[in-house]
């Protein structure tokens, strides 16, 4: 993993994307590229008609500028590889137009408002089938050394375990955590025995189902263990089943710690 690929949007939220993407990349020894997204408008007006629409994407592009203008010059002071394309588009139209070569992309999770970062990393989730790194908009530094993966055997979760190794290997403890439901899936016991052929010892916690949701478990056990990130991916069969809807969505919505999101 050596290609971190970072939405930016002056919004509420990017401050802690910038802060966790330079601190991703530093760690990886990695390249940072920077997407400058103009968003377009929720009404989208034709522009030769003369509608509000341009005079909305004509204010969107001048606060970008600006908003480049400002991350450019403290770019120039970091000390990361980085260079940037910029975009009009919807944002996550924007990011999945560049992540054909990205290796993990770096957003928010509960941000609310506009634009609604959880489903804007739903979107490029499902799309992409690249790691996400999501974000909560408070953070202000990422940390790498305990991370808690929330195993549910399936295979969304064992690709986004498979393509976040480098990132495992960087962590002094990891802690593989499962509910179990009854379906037949993957146990957790493999995924440490995969883990340590990558020198990466990790401990198995298996729960039984007490019929509460998934990210509800996930949530207690992080508040016990405290983790720096969760990496997880999409939930899967059983009763445990849901959607992007469902675990997930609830997980981008409320989580207090980055969550790596896979599928």
């Amino acid at each position: 993993m050596k290609n971190v690929l970072l939405l930016v949007h002056d919004d509420a939220g990017q401050e802690a994307r910038l802060q966790a993407a330079l601190d991703l990349t530093r760690a990886i020894e990695g390249h940072l590229r920077c997407v400058g997204v103009t968003a377009l408008p929720a009404l989208v007006v034709d522009e030769y008609t003369g509608g509000g629409g341009a005079l909305l994407l004509d204010d969107e592009r001048e606060q970008e500028r600006r908003n480049k203008a400002r991350l450019e010059s403290r770019l120039a002071h970091e000390d990361v590889s980085w260079d940037w394309i910029d975009v009009t588009a919807r944002l996550h139209t924007g990011v999945l137009g560049a992540a054909d070569l990205a290796d993990i992309i770096v957003l928010n999770s509960g941000l609310e408002g506009f634009p609604t970062m959880r489903n804007v990393a739903s979107q490029i989730v499902m799309r992409s089938r690249r790691p996400v790194l999501a974000v909560p908009d408070t953070l202000e530094h990422l940390t790498l050394r305990r991370v808690l993966v929330a195993w549910d055997g399936q295979a969304s979760c064992a690709n986004t375990l498979r393509a976040c190794v480098s990132l495992l290997a960087l962590a002094d403890e990891v802690e593989i955590f499962m509910i179990r439901d009854g379906s037949d899936r993957t146990e957790p016991r493999e995924a440490a025995e995969y883990l340590s052929r990558h020198d990466i010892h990790a401990n198995v916690r298996v729960v039984e189902d007490d019929g509460r949701t998934p990210d509800a478990r996930i949530q207690e056990e992080c508040a016990s263990w405290r983790p720096d990130y969760i990496l997880m991916g999409a939930y899967g069969r059983g009763r445990l089943t849901e959607t992007f809807g469902g675990v997930t969505r609830r997980m981008l919505g409320k989580a207090e710690w980055p969550l790596i999101l896979g599928h």
